[in-house]
């Protein structure tokens, strides 16, 4: 009996030193980094918040939390990575790692990014993020990458918007229609919808007997698009207006 005592407070001993070994946080961010590298992300993060839970105000703080983010990251977790790095931001607002936490943000955003046919709130999320990097660090490498982001992500606004102008047609509801070709018009002429939503509306108005509202859209037509890849159907609804 006496013996298994002894085994027992040898084990228990063992243990407290064990813990003890990495409860200073640079063991603890080594070792979490280590975990990371290995992919043992229940580890890794078990270490990284030992660091943010109990020692905030140290040099790894930051950076533990931005391994949290990473590691969110990298099992696809992708709102739980962002609100991660947004955590960095605002808990650590000097932070170096702030400019990285920030397009890590609007990565995530990007990645739950969906298809145009449903709710596109995240897409609006992550051009915000992409355009506050952009207007934040204007002389980062990652500035032309950004952009092309949110070219890509607009356009998914603008089909969004084509797909419901498009439905509204399809059930003889051009009234409907004409306000979201007006929306495309309005709010992204940059996209490669913008020459589309001028036709569909050109049709719709005619569809509505607007014949004079459709006479001036094709001339603003044909000045904005002199070579425009739908010249030929918007010629064809010309024809389709009574002299």
């Amino acid at each position: 009996m006496l013996a298994c005592i002894g085994l027992l407070f040898v084990q228990s001993c063992a243990g407290v030193k064990t813990t003890g070994e990495i409860m200073d946080a640079e063991t603890a961010y080594n070792a979490g980094v280590a975990a990371f590298k290995d992919e043992d992300y229940f580890e890794a993060q078990r270490l990284f918040d030992v660091i943010r839970l109990q020692f905030p105000t140290t040099q790894y703080a930051d950076d533990a939390q931005f391994y949290l983010g990473e590691i969110s990251f990298a099992k696809k977790e992708y709102v739980m990575a962002a609100f991660n790095y947004g955590m960095v931001r605002r808990s650590y607002p000097s932070s170096p790692l702030n400019k990285t936490a920030l397009y890590k943000t609007a990565l995530c955003y990007y990645e739950l990014s969906p298809p145009a046919d449903r709710d596109q709130d995240y897409t609006k999320k992550a051009i915000a993020s992409f355009s506050e990097f952009q207007a934040i660090f204007p002389l980062d490498s990652l500035y032309a990458e950004s952009g092309k982001k949110i070219v890509e992500l607009r356009n998914r606004l603008a089909e969004r918007e084509l797909i419901t102008a498009e439905l509204y047609r399809s059930l003889y509801s051009n009234r409907s229609a004409i306000i979201y070709y007006d929306a495309i018009i309005d709010d992204y002429p940059d996209t490669e919808h913008y020459e589309t939503a001028f036709a569909g509306k050109i049709e719709s108005l005619i569809a509505l007997r607007r014949y004079d509202d459709a006479r001036s859209m094709i001339d603003i037509y044909k000045k904005r698009f002199s070579n425009g890849t739908l010249k030929t159907s918007v010629e064809s609804s010309e024809r389709m207006l009574p002299q």
